[in-house]
């Protein structure tokens, strides 16, 4: 019999009072740059939380669509658009708003399409960049936070859909969440 693997805690990389911080930075970073308004596109569904928070602290006019996508082979970069656009952003500024941006493929790949529609410009706004695990020069314009090599649920991130709903970023255990997807959810929900 194989003994059972211990769990390590999930550890707090950002907690909630700096996320607010560093949502109330990019959306005045955001508003400073396009103050004529912008339409802003989330990849669904990680991005929801942090654009939802960024929308209502910006102080210019903003329309919000999103993209569903859906990886063909994962960790390949191809992806196949799930849910398209309702807005036409041909002649608008447009910000790609992400939850992560890790290898660049799937940021590089959704900005080539949305550069395909013509807008007057198109950018990246992503609350955590794990530049570490780059593949390709993806421009980021907009950095909420710089994060290390981690497995990172929370404030959007999740796993098997779960700890999307956490108000802070924490990284996981991601050996033990394959074993278990609620490997953390008795640390991190039980008040």
């Amino acid at each position: 019999m194989v003994p059972e693997r211990a769990v390590a805690p999930a550890r707090v990389l950002i907690p909630a009072t700096d996320l607010r911080a560093g949502v109330s930075r990019l959306a005045a970073e955001v508003s400073t740059a396009y103050p004529e308004g912008l339409v802003l596109v989330g990849v669904l569904k990680g991005s929801v939380p942090f654009l939802a928070d960024l929308v209502r602290q910006m102080t210019v006019p903003v329309e919000v669509d999103f993209l569903a996508l859906s990886s063909y082979a994962e960790g390949t970069g191809r992806v196949r658009i799930l849910k398209d656009l309702d807005l036409d952003i041909a002649g608008r500024h447009v910000l790609l708003v992400e939850d992560i941006v890790d290898t660049g493929l799937t940021s590089t790949y959704v900005l080539g399409v949305l550069e395909a529609r013509r807008p007057s410009s198109a950018a990246v706004c992503t609350l955590l960049d794990r530049s570490a695990r780059r593949i390709v020069p993806t421009p980021v314009r907009f950095v909420g936070f710089e994060i290390p090599d981690a497995f990172v649920l929370g404030y959007g991130l999740d796993f098997a859909e779960r700890y999307r709903n956490l108000d802070e970023v924490v990284a996981g255990d991601l050996e033990a969440l394959r074993d278990d997807p609620d490997a953390h959810v008795m640390q991190l929900f039980s008040g």
